[in-house]
């Protein structure tokens, strides 16, 4: 068992060092909305989620209702429901309820990847082991990343808080423009919420409850009007 757990630590390395870098500039971002380093690392390690957390720091940042900060994570990190499900599929039936609570909980996009492609059934130890330096480096990313928000100099900051952005257009550009659905997704995405930023009486409403409905609608559309089969899954 521990060289399975060690294999997982082994594999989640890369994953870890990646996870370091977003964190940090997620740090920034974080400082900014007044989050201190203790919650900054807290809040990261058990999270583990970057657009679940920005959207939450900048509902921070807003003064928002706890009710929006609420509905904001669970709209962005819903996935993680759908990918949890696929790896209740990889155990074997000798793994305990606790074990695949408890791998549920370690489940990121990239844990998932590496999780569901374990040869054969998978083993909890596997995943808890790079959970376990993927989750440790993403959340001193974010510690770190606060903490340099307040010794270095504001345009320096000014010009980190900005990475993280490069982050979210490297993970919608390369999609857009493999499926026309997903691309026109982000085009009204990017229209609709310029759109309701000036609107009567939906201009009214906060940023975090704008952003869930129009998470909402917007995905809503998609799957209705481009769905995706079973072959796209390679089924």
């Amino acid at each position: 068992m521990s060289s399975i757990f060690l294999r997982g630590v082994r594999d989640g390395i890369p994953i870890a060092m990646g996870y370091y870098a977003v964190a940090f500039s997620l740090g920034i971002i974080a400082g900014n909305a007044g989050i201190c380093a203790l919650a900054g690392f807290a809040g990261s390690f058990f999270t583990r989620a970057s657009a679940g957390e920005y959207g939450v720091y900048t509902l921070v940042a807003a003064s928002a209702a706890y009710a929006e900060v609420v509905g904001m994570s669970l709209v962005t990190n819903l996935r993680y429901l759908l990918m949890s499900t696929a790896l209740s599929q990889k155990f074997g039936e000798g793994v305990s309820l606790l074990k695949r609570v408890l791998v549920s909980l370690c489940v990121t996009d990239e844990i998932f990847g590496i999780s569901i492609a374990y040869p054969g059934k998978l083993a909890p130890a596997y995943t808890f082991g790079a959970a376990l330096v993927s989750t440790v480096f993403w959340a001193s990313g974010t510690a770190s990343g606060i903490i340099a928000g307040d010794v270095l100099p504001a345009n320096v900051v000014s010009a980190l808080s900005v990475a993280l952005y490069g982050m979210f257009l490297a993970i919608i550009i390369p999609p857009s423009r493999k499926d026309r659905a997903v691309g026109m997704a982000v085009v009204a995405s990017f229209f609709l919420s310029g759109m309701c930023a000036v609107m009567p009486v939906v201009s009214e409403l906060s940023g975090g409850t704008r952003t869930i409905f129009l998470t909402i609608i917007i995905s809503a559309a998609a799957a209705v009007c481009k769905p995706v089969g079973n072959d796209e899954y390679g089924d």
